[in-house]
């Protein structure tokens, strides 16, 4: 199984305060056949000379590629900018202010292998304002399922890149991963690795807390790319509502 090599990418944008403890749960993991992919999106809080800093100073730096975009384009531009400079069996994803616990690729990895999954994720905690709450997800999901309840995070998901053929991220401004796993979750399911292998920060400023803006982009999304009816369009939107609202009940 330590043959098997996986790609981690990682978009960033202005995210000064976080990044260093991001990168620290990558170089510490226990599984060490990876690769990260870095893209840091015009950043002008300092965060790509950071970045810099930390990767000059890192005896894994010969495991790291750094690409950097003079003008902001997108977390879907950067997310596919990377995943056409991935060539790992394996694809992880974390963004810029999550966090991994050390055994995340190791057990993620090895459950995929023993059960012969191409998708797979984990629960998570969220973490808002120092404040942590538990997240339990079913153990798989299909499409379905997932058009009602949009819990699988993205940096708790590790996917075969084979699988990947021509499924990109889309470029819209909020939801473009939504979009990005419907599209794999109507070819194959996704398995849950059990145990929690991830810290899920949110950001006040983030873009998933504009949620009138979210709840818009996930219609146009159904509506146009899922090519759905108004009457389906309607019940996905209300049970991701629903979802969402026990997911973040602490707020």
């Amino acid at each position: 199984m330590n043959k098997t090599s996986v790609d981690i990418i990682l978009p960033v944008f202005n995210s000064y305060n976080f990044i260093d403890s991001t990168l620290n749960s990558i170089f510490q993991q226990t599984y060490n056949n990876w690769n990260l992919l870095i893209i840091d999106d015009a950043s002008t809080d300092g965060t790509t000379k950071k970045i810099e800093d930390l990767i000059k100073r890192s005896k894994l730096k010969k495991k790291i590629l750094f690409y950097k975009n003079y003008k902001n384009k997108g977390q879907a531009y950067c997310r596919n900018f990377l995943l056409k400079k991935a060539k790992s069996e394996f694809i992880a994803f974390i963004d810029s202010d999550d966090l991994w616990k050390k055994n995340k690729l190791n057990k993620q990895i090895k459950f995929m292998h023993k059960n012969f999954y191409h998708f797979t994720y984990t629960d998570y905690e969220i973490l808002i304002n120092e404040r942590k709450k538990k997240i339990f997800l079913p153990n798989f999901f299909n499409y379905q399922k997932f058009i009602r309840n949009t819990s699988i995070s993205t940096s708790s998901m590790i996917i075969r890149k084979n699988f990947l053929n021509n499924v990109n991220f889309a470029k819209i401004r909020y939801c473009e991963d939504y979009y990005f796993k419907c599209q794999i979750l109507k070819k194959i399911d996704a398995y849950k690795c059990p145990n929690n292998f991830l810290i899920y920060r949110i950001r006040k400023n983030s873009l998933q807390s504009n949620r009138l803006k979210v709840l818009y982009s996930l219609w146009i999304i159904n509506k146009n790319l899922n090519k759905m009816n108004f009457i389906t369009n309607f019940l996905s939107v209300l049970f991701i509502i629903y979802n969402s609202l026990k997911k973040y009940a602490f707020r």
